[in-house]
């Protein structure tokens, strides 16, 4: 090696010896970077696993429903509790709450109907719904309880969120 190759090693090893590190500066801007990242990505996720589980409730709801319909059809009466059904409905909701029932065709006094706006039945049937992920419910729909609940209503016309009713 002639003396100018040497020379020019030697400053390249200068060089890179001398930034081969980051300033805090730098490696608080990457942190903060990810940070922000990561909070909008489990942002994103939970929004995907609120619609996820709404969706699930509501063909939960459908197929029960149609459990319902052919007691019905069989016996020309609604069953008192969904445990009269056969065991293949799902019993809990995808929040783990039970999902709740009422025969209304039954029932003596309307005070646990559950009702809109304008404190009119949602059904003339029965009710059945899903307290929702908060797992609390209350029987008017313009309770801040039961905005998140999925309901059916209608006599059936309406599978969905108590808030978009």
């Amino acid at each position: 090696m002639s003396i100018f190759e040497l020379g020019r090693l030697s400053y390249i090893r200068e060089t890179i010896g001398k930034y081969c590190g980051f300033t805090l500066v730098e490696l608080l801007l990457v942190f903060v970077i990810v940070f922000i990242l990561s909070t909008i990505a489990l942002y994103r996720y939970n929004e995907y696993m609120d619609r996820k589980n709404i969706a699930q409730a509501k063909l939960d709801i459908l197929f029960i429903e149609s459990e319902i319909d052919n007691f019905y059809a069989v016996g020309f009466s609604y069953p008192e509790s969904l445990s009269e059904l056969p065991k293949t409905i799902p019993l809990l909701d995808p929040w783990g709450s039970p999902y709740q029932y009422l025969n209304i065709t039954t029932t003596k006094g309307k005070g646990k109907v559950r009702k809109d706006h304008n404190l009119v039945p949602l059904n003339s049937d029965y009710d059945l719904y899903s307290m929702g992920k908060d797992k609390k419910s209350v029987s008017p729909l313009t309770a801040k309880a039961s905005k998140d609940d999925i309901i059916r209503a209608n006599n059936g016309d309406f599978v969905g969120l108590a808030l978009e009713y």
